[in-house]
């Protein structure tokens, strides 16, 4: 499957990070892997693990949460470009359909709108397997990292680039 992230090689500076945390990111990790025919499973997470193993600080709680929210936040953008492809996609299909087909693209709608307190939910509970303790922080953000991507993934089968 190709994976296009549009967000290319980050090299952010997150809003709050301290300057004596500045952390280096890229996406090119993750990049890599795809383009070396990895899986989801294998690639999603490569370029936060990176950060983290490369700047000093990475494996602190503050520091693996900074690493994950940068890879969190490159694939939210790349969702909501492949979210805006589908959906011209849809409308393109409801045109073909006419009026005897349910909307495609009111049907993305109402999935994506319910999946977004899902995913929320999903890592909330995430968080409290950590009763508390300062690694849920860390654990929210990688689920939000993990289920953004997969959402990517699944409009990408749905909609596959051409």
């Amino acid at each position: 499957m190709k994976i296009a992230l549009t967000v290319a090689a980050l090299g952010l500076a997150v809003p709050g990070i301290a300057a004596a945390q500045d952390l280096r990111f890229s996406m090119a990790s993750t990049q890599e892997c795809f383009a070396s025919e990895g899986t989801y499973d294998e690639c999603v997470g490569a370029s936060a693990l990176r950060c983290m193993e490369e700047n000093d600080g990475g494996y602190s709680t503050y520091g693996m949460g900074a690493c994950y929210e940068y890879e969190r936040a490159a694939w939210d953008a790349e969702l909501n470009r492949i979210y805006q492809l589908a959906m011209e996609r849809a409308r393109e299909m409801d045109a073909e359909n006419g009026s005897y087909a349910p909307s495609q693209a009111e049907a993305l709608r109402a999935m994506q709108r319910a999946w977004i307190p899902f995913r929320d939910r999903k890592c909330d509970y995430e968080r409290s397997l950590w009763a508390g303790g300062t690694g849920g922080g860390p654990a929210t953000v990688s689920c939000l990292m993990y289920e953004t991507a997969r959402q990517v993934q699944t409009l990408n089968l749905t909609f596959p680039e051409g």
